[in-house]
């Protein structure tokens, strides 16, 4: 079956590099096949890309340090229905940035600061 294809769908490791001078440390590039994201969803991609490795236990930490996407699958975004001025009089929120996020508890605060995390999206 071409949908659970574990050869057929998963990332690829294709470098790694030693950071100089730090112990225990690596850049590791990995790459993707494309028909692992939905056309035209910046959601799915971005999903796909970061959404549980962070979780991953094995790793103490990690950064996203770039991402390419291929000019074929870019041409597939529509970008936004409406600008950033209709989110923020939806809202009513100006001067400020604004985020959209999901606040996962597995993250490591305290019940506390997790709270205040959530309180201060919201807010």
């Amino acid at each position: 079956d071409g949908l659970t294809s574990l050869d057929r769908y998963k990332g690829r490791c294709y470098h790694i590099e030693v950071v100089v001078g730090e112990e225990n440390q690596y850049i590791a590039y990995v790459a993707y096949p494309l028909d692992l994201f939905e056309e035209g969803s910046v959601t799915n991609m971005f999903t796909s890309i970061v959404g549980n490795v962070f979780g991953f236990k094995a790793l103490r930490a990690l950064r996203l340090e770039d991402l390419r996407i291929p000019t074929s699958y870019s041409k597939t975004f529509q970008g936004p229905p409406h600008g950033i001025q209709v989110e923020r009089d939806k809202l009513n929120k100006y001067g400020r940035p604004l985020l959209g996020c999901t606040i996962k508890p597995k993250l490591g605060l305290s019940a506390k600061n997790y709270g205040r995390a959530v309180y201060e999206c919201l807010r």
